[in-house]
């Protein structure tokens, strides 16, 4: 298999683990991760490990363990992924205007300092 190859199945293996994380919900808000835009980052590695990074609304949230451990089983649950790496991080720290509209979700300005190439 070419590295483009491997390339486009990772890209589309993302995309498949991100379309998932929209069943994990945000007890408080009642709103999926994807939507609230508290998902940073997902990509997968050529060792088919998910590699996540969100954040909470708040530092401090009480759900941040329930909704890490939503985030991992989500992904998990991706046929063709065999690992989930998911990192908390606030930087940048999320507002109200990373939420999806009509359009999409936007980007965060920055990347989050817990982004790593694996």
């Amino acid at each position: 298999m070419s590295p483009a190859s491997r390339s486009d199945e990772r890209e589309e293996l993302a995309d498949t683990v991100r379309d998932a994380l929209r069943g994990v919900i945000d007890p408080e808000l009642g709103e999926n991760l994807i939507d609230l835009g508290l998902i940073y980052f997902v990509a997968v590695d050529d060792h088919a490990t998910a590699h996540v990074v969100m954040t909470t609304t708040t530092q401090g949230c009480p759900a941040v363990g329930y909704l890490k451990d939503g985030v991992q089983r989500a992904a998990l649950a991706v046929p063709g992924v065999e690992a989930a790496d998911v990192a908390v991080t606030y930087d940048p720290p999320w507002s109200p205007d990373m939420m999806s509209g009509p359009e999409g979700a936007p980007q965060p300005k920055a990347k989050p300092r817990a982004w790593r190439p694996w």
